[in-house]
């Protein structure tokens, strides 16, 4: 049988790309309209962050994530939903005082990180599995934080998409494994080309599929010019895809990419090029052992 590949869509992100590009989805209706544009185009599953629809800045904000999940619940359109917990975990030293938070500082306590995935149950939620030095500021997940925020995780039965930016972060993964306090069978996400974890080449994601633990479902993405090459790479070794606008505005150098739908139909394209399917919603929900809807 062919390789069944999971696709999911990343549908806007906290980067500040609204304004770069005009189909970055910001309101709770845009996003999940672009989340359920995108399941149609053959994602199997959405990434959900929710910005200001004022600013277009990225937001915590429950009642954002209550409306855009009961948006593409209400839609009927079948998709798996995971919600972000990465929000408030940016840490800008200030400049007069480098002990105290700068312009830009985010941290808030691990409960109010998971607040709003507790409440509204989705099938996945990110947790990223350490700290590092993201681009211009630190991204702060202490041990401490995630083994609490992972135990919140499990408690409410929702799978963990362990999110790894570098080696490092896989063997803390392990640790928590090993303790008890992520269930089994996982799902990774590799993430590769952020400034400053792992490169997007196909030796990283080598080297760090080969650290994960035996059974692990895993999937990997690269940023930017590296979304559609890292995606190819990904099914070739036999992991999932990744792909949307919070990772990659462009569809080749200097074309705009015009919605997330279009992003997922690219990926749709390399996933069958190499000679692979792509899972239906209820084929990722066995795939990954959750519970059939």
């Amino acid at each position: 049988m062919a390789q069944k590949v999971i696709i999911t869509c990343a549908v806007t992100g906290a980067d500040d790309s609204v304004g770069k590009n005009p189909a970055v989805p910001v309101t709770p209706e845009q996003i999940a309209t672009s989340s359920i544009d995108a399941a149609k185009a053959g994602a199997a599953a959405v990434h959900i962050h929710v910005r200001d629809p004022e600013t277009g800045q990225p937001s915590m904000e429950p009642a954002l994530y209550r409306e855009t999940v009961e948006r593409i619940r209400a839609s009927g359109v079948d998709v798996l939903i995971n919600l972000t917990t990465g929000a408030g975990a940016r840490w800008m030293p200030s400049p007069d005082d480098a002990s105290q938070p700068g312009p830009g500082t985010t941290l808030v306590s691990p409960e109010r990180r998971v607040e709003h995935v507790i409440e509204l149950r989705p099938d996945i939620c990110s947790l990223d599995m350490g700290s590092i030095n993201f681009g211009h500021h630190v991204f702060v997940n202490s041990p401490q934080s995630l083994t609490e925020m992972a135990r919140a995780i499990k408690e409410a039965c929702i799978k963990p998409e362990l999110e790894v930016f570098e080696a490092g972060h896989i063997r803390f993964t392990r640790h928590l494994l090993d303790a008890g306090e992520i269930a089994e069978p996982t799902l990774f996400q590799i993430v590769l080309g952020v400034p400053w974890g792992a490169p997007a080449t196909a030796e990283a994601m080598i080297y760090m599929r080969d650290l994960l633990p035996p059974g692990a479902q895993w999937a990997a993405f690269g940023i930017s010019a590296m979304e559609f090459p890292m995606a190819a790479q990904a099914v070739i070794l036999g992991g999932h895809v990744r792909v949307g606008l919070e990772d990659n505005l462009y569809m080749a150098r200097g074309v705009l990419a015009p919605s997330n739908a279009a992003l997922v139909e690219r990926a749709v394209d390399i996933v069958r090029a190499v000679g692979a399917e792509v899972a239906t919603p209820d084929e990722a929900r066995r795939i990954l052992s959750l519970p059939e809807r």
